[in-house]
């Protein structure tokens, strides 16, 4: 037997609140209250009617009606969704008695205490058994599982309804008996939860008539919740009857509940198509970037790789230019773009690793390593590309030089061979006297002297011709002509000469008259007149220098030269006295002389016009020279400004990729402590790029001078560019690395000291501080942090499965990140497939299937849409038209997809 009290008091948690004392007392004094019956009656006829209607029967009067057992065994069957035994169909009392029984016993197998309550009172009609046997179930099936906050039955269910009706005037819930009396919160209950069904503000708490039967009539309606309760009888009686009160909210409860989880299936499903919304944005992102760069690396290396050379200086300095304004303009933001791609390409992959989706494998040859190796491309060839410029331009530098002394000389040459050809075929010997014959083979072994220290000259022009073709000159074709002219001119002058001489040796015994004195002149004369043109043409001559070494080699040359000027005038002086000797003597012997040099055409006139040549070149030469070293020295000065400079821009490169590195291994703080360190570091560098582009300029202005070395540093401008980018890259990429790391450690609930231990470990095992640990590193970090992957078999193969998780690529490299990674993954939970595949079923219906007009329903606009796109049609033996596979899609979004 049930004792009703007893069965009442079970299902009850100690008091929480003074509101609950005196419910006994209440009770005890309500047992013989007619109205306490009549309310009990009213409402648990109709909860009982409300599970009846599904077998397709009800009671009228809940005291005969469940007298012969069957209907109270279908309600039990109903209610709880199982079979009880067969019922006896018996008119007899003993038939009636086992059926009750039947029941009391399913009622007692479900953990109720039966006691007070037997079969034969509710045979006989026993109203007060009967209503406190139904109370019993009531409890039992209807308010025993609910539980809010880890609170049960009544107390769940009062702080269910305290919960919803919070926000509401003029409702306070804090039993269930007086706090009902007005209305106010059985119509708040439904507001909270439809409020298109009620128009709350309309209501007064002083007309609870119209308020309770505005909310039973609304629940009737459209809740399908039985009018269980009579306004009159709650509003005219002092404490309504608790126990109908109870009963009468608990159908609210659970007409409300599957609203509850739907939402909550819902928002999970929302949760993870926002989550899988977003990465898909940040993969077309990183596509689209990553083409962009591509396509222009593809662009811009062909231009580098042209070697086409230019015809002139000017042409090559507009190419140097070019490239220029390729480095400081058109670079710089690729390389931004570049350190960007690596941020959100690992900033991807992170959050596909907190929300358990597989990782980001970017298209074929759009990988980060893809674009590394594409990017080394480039400036390979960029590299390649400005030592081609400086060496053509050196090159074009050397040709011209070369090129204005080829003409130099060879104009030289013409001047000295013109009318030769005429001079050596003229006949004058055949009508001469013996004197005259003398005097023209003096004459003629003169210019045969003449002509051999001719030869070396004719040689330079040859080999300065030979170098310009080698060289690769543009006007080598004209360059070859005129060397081919002087050249076949010189050829028949030595062929005229030797026949000249031909001539005058058949003649010369009829000729035999020489003056001595003419000839001494003209053998001194010569090598005298010879070396004052190489004087002149050395004087001219230009020259290229890159140090002041070399100019001062030059100089002291010239101040040697110099110093050989009084001798030379010295024996200026003597040729001339031989040729005052020739007057002396002929106007002494009245000797008539033609006023010409029978043995030479180097007259005094001459040599002393080419001496004040020479004396005129010497200041031009010194100012030449003076002015050439001026220019080196400035150049020198040019190079200390930008070794001074750079010798301190490198190391302090340097030193901060050294304390940076330190930063990411130490454990010094939080990790928010290390990242506002690290953009503290940032923001320093940034601010010391003004140094940069103070290097920069004075690059521009040691290329504009054209000067190729520098002995005061070790440092060029290419090093400091490329330590500039790395540092840029280096401290983007740890950054990144840290929010990565506070990403992690805020989306898995892993706390400070555990991120300390995790570092702590890895660092201890990480001996050469490069930041990634080798598999034998690794698996001592993992046993020292109480794995078991010892050499056993079971061992390697746990290590085995690990070394898949963090090294997916076999790079047999673990990198921090990827430990922290796995660490988190191995201590918090994520969603999974299985997760989101029940809410779904929970938004269908428990179905197999789902429908578009569902998932518009129960989910915003641009995710129900996002949904129906990608699921693909449910085939089942059970599909409706419409009907979409909700399981194959939330197995996707964890695996391998396209979505």
């Amino acid at each position: 037997m049930v004792d009703y009290h007893e069965a009442n008091s079970q299902f009850q948690q100690p008091n929480h609140g003074d509101y609950m004392q005196p419910e006994e007392d209440w009770d005890r004094d309500l047992l013989l209250d007619p109205a306490w019956e009549r309310q009990q009656r009213k409402t648990f006829t109709a909860w009982c009617n409300s599970h009846l209607r599904k077998a397709g029967t009800q009671i009228e009067v809940i005291e005969e009606d469940f007298r012969d057992g069957l209907k109270l065994m279908l309600l039990l069957e109903v209610i709880s969704g199982e079979r009880l035994p067969k019922p006896e169909r018996g008119k007899m009392r003993v038939h009636k008695i086992n059926n009750v029984n039947k029941a009391l016993d399913f009622i007692a197998s479900k953990g109720v205490k039966l006691v007070s309550i037997g079969a034969e009172e509710i045979v006989d009609g026993n109203v007060k058994m009967t209503l406190g046997m139904i109370w019993t179930i009531i409890l039992r099936f209807a308010i025993q599982d609910i539980s809010v906050e880890e609170t049960s039955a009544k107390e769940g269910l009062l702080l269910w309804c305290q919960r919803k009706t919070a926000p509401y005037k003029n409702v306070n819930v804090q039993n269930f008996h007086i706090s009902w009396k007005d209305g106010l919160a059985f119509n708040a209950l439904i507001h909270r939860h439809r409020p298109e069904l009620i128009d709350y503000d309309k209501l007064r708490k002083d007309d609870p008539l119209t308020n309770l039967n505005n909310a039973f009539e609304v629940a009737e309606k459209y809740l399908d919740i039985p009018k269980m309760l009579d306004a009159e009888d709650i509003v005219n009686t002092a404490r309504p009857d608790e126990k109908a009160i109870m009963t009468y909210v608990s159908c609210f409860y659970h007409a409300f509940s599957g609203a509850q989880k739907a939402e909550t299936a819902a928002n999970r499903i929302c949760k993870v198509l926002a989550v899988n919304q977003e990465n898909e944005h940040l993969m077309e992102d990183y596509e689209k970037l990553a083409s962009d760069l591509l396509e222009w690396i593809r662009q811009t290396k062909p231009w580098l790789e042209n070697r086409e050379p230019e015809k002139t200086m000017q042409a090559m300095q507009q190419k140097l230019e070019d490239f220029r304004d390729y480095r400081r303009v058109h670079k710089p933001p690729k390389v931004q773009e570049k350190c960007q791609l690596e941020i959100n390409f690992n900033t991807l992959q992170t959050k596909l690793r907190l929300s358990n989706r597989p990782a980001f494998m970017p298209s074929e040859g759009k990988m980060v390593s893809d674009i590394n190796n594409a990017w080394q491309g480039l400036e390979q060839a960029e590299k390649g590309y400005e030592e081609w410029l400086l060496n053509e331009i050196r090159r074009l530098e050397r040709l011209d030089h070369l090129a204005e002394k080829f003409r130099q000389k060879a104009t030289i040459h013409e001047d000295w061979t013109k009318d030769k050809e005429a001079m050596l075929t003229q006949k004058d010997y055949e009508t001469a006297t013996l004197a005259d014959i003398k005097a023209l083979l003096k004459k003629h072994e003169a210019f045969e002297s003449d002509l051999a220290a001719h030869q070396d000259r004719v040689e330079q022009i040859a080999a300065i011709a030979q170098e310009l073709n080698d060289l690769d000159y543009y006007d080598s074709p004209n360059v070859n002509a005129r060397c081919q002219t002087i050249c076949d001119h010189w050829d028949t002058l030595g062929s005229l000469t030797q026949s000249r001489r031909d001539a005058l040796e058949r003649t010369e015994k009829l000729q035999e008259t020489i003056d001595q004195l003419y000839l001494e002149y003209a053998k001194r004369a010569a090598p005298f007149n010879n070396w004052m043109e190489g004087a002149m043409e050395d004087l001219q001559d230009m020259f290229i220098v890159h140090t002041t070494e070399e100019i001062q080699g030059l100089i002291a040359a010239h101040e040697q030269f110099k110093a050989t000027l009084p001798d030379a005038d010295k024996e200026r002086e003597a040729i001339l006295g031989i040729h005052n000797e020739m007057m002396k003597i002929a106007q002494s012997y009245n000797i008539k002389l033609s006023g010409v040099n029978p043995y030479t055409s180097i007259t005094s006139q001459s040599i002393n016009d080419k001496w004040d040549k020479v004396q005129q070149f010497v200041p031009a030469r010194d100012q030449a020279l003076q002015a050439e070293f001026n220019k080196q020295q400035s150049n020198e000065h040019l190079r200390e400004q930008f070794a001074n400079k750079a010798n301190v821009v490198g190391p302090w490169i340097q030193t901060k990729m050294q304390e940076i590195g330190r930063i990411s291994i130490e454990m010094h703080g939080t990790l928010e402590d290390q990242l506002n360190q690290l953009k503290q570091y940032e923001s320093s560098i940034i601010n010391y790029k003004p140094n940069i582009e103070k290097l920069e300029q004075d690059h521009q202005l040691i290329q504009e001078a054209l000067i190729f070395d520098n002995k005061h540093t070790n440092y060029t401008m290419e090093h400091i560019r490329v330590g500039w980018e790395q540092l840029l890259t280096t401290i983007a990429r740890t950054i990144n690395e840290i929010e990565n790391q506070i990403l992690t450690r805020d989306a898995k609930g892993i706390s400070q000291d555990q991120l300390n231990e995790f570092r702590s470990s890895f660092n201890h095992f990480d001996k050469d501080h490069t930041g990634k640990l080798g598999p034998e590193e690794f698996k001592a970090c993992l046993i020292s942090l109480g794995y078991d992957v010892g050499n056993d078999q079971q061992g390697e193969a746990e290590f085995a499965r690990i070394m898949s998780i963090v090294a997916p690529n076999n790079t047999e490299e673990v990198s921090f990140q990827a430990f922290i990674d796995f660490m988190s993954r191995e201590t918090t939970d994520t969603d999974t497939a299985e997760q989101v595949m029940a809410s779904f079923k929970i938004l269908a219906g428990d179905k197999s299937y789902i429908t578009a007009e569902e998932l518009r329903r129960e989910l915003p606009p641009d995710q129900a849409e996002y949904c129906i796109a990608r699921m693909a049609p449910y085939r089942g033996p059970d599909a409706v038209p419409g009907a979409l596979d909700y399981m194959s899609f939330s197995t996707a979004l964890y695996g391998e997809s396209d979505l």
